[in-house]
């Protein structure tokens, strides 16, 4: 009787093998031969589920992000407004080795997708998944609080998300060149303060 293949544990495995490779060695030694050796499968195994390299970066993309999702929805269970937005972005900072490695494959997807228009679509998609959640999270603290976070309209409010994406988004960068300079403690301390000047000080 043939084997029966779970091919949708088979792809996710190699996505997870590409992923670790990718962390750990750069994305030109993640070669096709040894993502299959590091997923435990003979080098052809790979071609029917991902022809090629840069359709598997896609996925080991897709997949962090679905990562970094999951543990943001657990994150915020049952938080509101500041507390919410701080647990949310602490999903994407380099805090521990797993979002260290998470940030590694990003940086290797962003250096494809600045000449790939099909990457950047992908890219563009997801964060404004994670720009809706923060918007969402100001709106509901200053309605909570009476607090001044949405004061300015929504060019204020749009101004808020911006730059606190691009201080948890820039963290992923700076914290894998510059590791002394960015420590989870540092980069929890920026955040806090960043928070702290469109919020007001919590304390």
């Amino acid at each position: 009787m043939p084997k029966i293949v779970n091919h949708d544990q088979r792809r996710l495995e190699l996505v997870d093998a590409t992923w670790r490779i990718i962390a750990e060695r750069g994305l030109d030694a993640a070669t096709m031969r040894d993502i299959a050796a590091e997923a435990g499968f003979a080098n052809g195994a790979l071609k029917p589920y991902f022809a090629t390299k840069d359709r598997l970066l896609d996925f080991a993309f897709e997949h962090i992000f679905a990562q970094t999702n999951r543990r943001m929805e657990a994150a915020t269970a049952g938080l509101f407004g500041r507390a919410a937005l701080r647990a949310y972005c602490h999903e994407i900072l380099p805090l521990d080795d797993e979002k260290l490695a998470e940030a590694r494959v990003a940086i290797a997807f962003w250096q494809k997708a600045l000449r790939d228009p099909a990457k950047t679509a992908l890219h563009e998609r997801s964060m404004e998944q994670w720009r809706s959640a923060m918007a969402g999270f100001l709106r509901n603290e200053a309605e909570g609080t009476g607090g001044d976070a949405g004061s300015g309209g929504e060019a204020a409010l749009e101004a808020h998300v911006g730059a606190i994406m691009d201080l948890v988004l820039g963290a992923q960068i700076t914290a894998t060149l510059s590791p002394a300079h960015h420590s989870p403690g540092q980069l929890v301390a920026q955040l806090d303060c960043l928070l702290d000047g469109i919020l007001g000080s919590a304390s």
